[in-house]
């Protein structure tokens, strides 16, 4: 036929709409290809990112392409599992495709096959055992990977033999009269194969107070790693450079340099910068180089407290060292294709916090005055670790989220007031004092006056958004 009709006499399929088709694997997706064609012959857009993004292909960040040609009919390749992952198509002739999920998962050992000749295209995510058998003589077969194949990288090859039970692919060919090499005659048989098993989560500064609390979430997760400093140090490259950051796929920033009043100091300046912004900088260059997810931790402290609220969206306008250091993070973060900035105020953990200490005053009959005109909202680490956990989990669009407590915003004083109530202890024993009070006389940092959150965005993915004082009343008993 000519270009106006359906097929060429190569059976290539004309004028088909660019589409996308789900399958029974889980990530593994079929795509007819528009191919134009005259009486010169044809030609398609085999790849095109924008597009593919808008059929929800992954952004996946190709960085190698491949063509194997296969001089005869029935030449079989396959089952290979590779690390990375593959968008297949076909430049010339026509293949008969095997997919079988190799994947650690529900999923594993599900089968998948078409054919597939230069109209169609198929993505094949990394762990998803890849084979295929020519149908024509001088069948060209095309991949584009997102990751540098080297000798390293194919020992962590998952293989799977082509003639195995229980994945029953039915070849057009038999194997018997098939063209294949020896390696792949001897592939193990699906019951003997180790599944491959997902990249890794990486949670930096794993010691602190977040950390802990991340701990706690992904306990018993195999797939997820904690470094604390001694081993990470996110201001020594040799950290950066010794690590394989192939095998992970995403960054919990859980570290911060967090001593608000002594970043006012030199040497607590050069700290705050060394580690909020220097560090975060080096991640993100990992996180973009590597196609990461960086998820980054934010304070209130980027905002200068004049606004009745503050949401995703409002500018930075921080007053002190440690603010702006968390800003000019927020800001290198946000440049990352992959991030969420989770932004929190007033964080109460495990270790030494202010609830812990108006805990302790309380006990020991100390009236203590505390600053009253600011005001916020708490953020608890187990909700920080729940959240993030849920904004990956649930795979919910890049950005910036705000996490904290909801119900009535409350002054440091009202806590204050609110422990001593929780703990058997009179309310009037805590006295207000204003900012510019308590730290009379004394070397601090700015503070913003106001430090509440909007939490809608983040309730709007399904995350339960807790009242401060019930998770105030949870943590004092105990079962925090």
């Amino acid at each position: 036929m000519t270009a106006s009709g359906h097929r060429s006499e190569h059976n290539i399929e004309f004028s088909k709409p660019l589409a996308a088709h789900e399958t029974p694997i889980p990530g593994v997706v079929l795509y007819d290809l528009p191919v134009h064609g005259d009486n010169r012959g044809w030609f398609k857009e085999n790849w095109q990112r924008e597009k593919m993004l808008a059929l929800g292909l992954p952004d996946f960040g190709p960085v190698q392409n491949n063509i194997s040609f296969n001089e005869k009919a029935g030449t079989t390749r396959g089952i290979h599992a590779e690390p990375w992952d593959k968008y297949v198509s076909v430049a010339t002739g026509r293949i008969f495709g095997a997919w079988v999920d190799l994947r650690e998962g529900s999923t594993f050992g599900a089968v998948f096959t078409a054919e597939l000749d230069p109209s169609k295209a198929i993505f094949i995510p990394r762990g998803v055992g890849n084979a295929f058998q020519t149908l024509e003589d001088g069948t060209a077969y095309t991949y584009l990977v997102n990751d540098h194949w080297s000798a390293a990288a194919q020992s962590q090859y998952t293989f799977l033999n082509l003639a195995d039970e229980a994945a029953a692919i039915e070849w057009p060919i038999p194997l018997e009269q098939a063209e294949l090499s020896d390696k792949d005659r001897a592939h193990p048989s699906l019951a003997d194969v180790t599944p491959m098993a997902p990249r890794k989560i990486l949670v930096l500064g794993a010691d602190g107070q977040l950390g802990k609390a991340l701990r706690k979430t992904y306990d018993g997760d195999a797939n997820v790693e904690f470094a604390a400093r001694a081993e990470f140090n996110l201001t020594d490259p040799a950290s950066y450079a010794s690590r394989n950051w192939k095998s992970y796929s995403t960054i919990i920033n859980a570290a911060a340099y967090t001593a608000v009043d002594k970043a006012e100091t030199p040497e607590g300046r050069r700290a705050a910068w060394a580690i909020n912004v220097t560090a975060v900088a080096r991640l993100a260059r990992v996180a973009v180089e590597h196609g990461l997810t960086l998820v980054h931790v934010s304070s209130d402290y980027v905002f200068d407290g004049t606004a009745e609220v503050h949401d995703e969206d409002e500018p930075f306008s921080p007053l002190g060292v440690y603010g702006q250091t968390k800003a000019a993070g927020d800001a290198v973060v946000s440049v990352v294709p992959r991030h969420y900035i989770v932004r929190t105020s007033w964080v109460i953990g495990e270790g030494n916090n202010f609830v812990r200490t108006m805990a302790a005053l309380a006990a020991k009959g100390v009236k203590p005055s505390v600053v009253n005109d600011q005001v916020g909202r708490l953020s608890f680490t187990d909700d920080i670790a729940a959240g993030i956990r849920h904004l990956l989990d649930t795979e919910q669009p890049f950005g910036i989220y705000n996490l904290s407590s909801d119900g009535e915003p409350r002054s440091w004083a009202d806590i204050a007031k609110d422990v001593y109530r929780l703990s058997g202890h009179r309310e009037d024993e805590v006295s207000g004092v204003t900012t510019e009070e308590y730290f009379r006389g004394k070397h601090a940092a700015p503070r913003p006056l106001v430090s509440t959150f909007t939490t809608a965005k983040l309730a709007g993915t399904g995350f339960g958004v807790q009242d401060m004082g019930e998770r105030l009343a949870d943590y004092l008993g105990g079962r925090a």
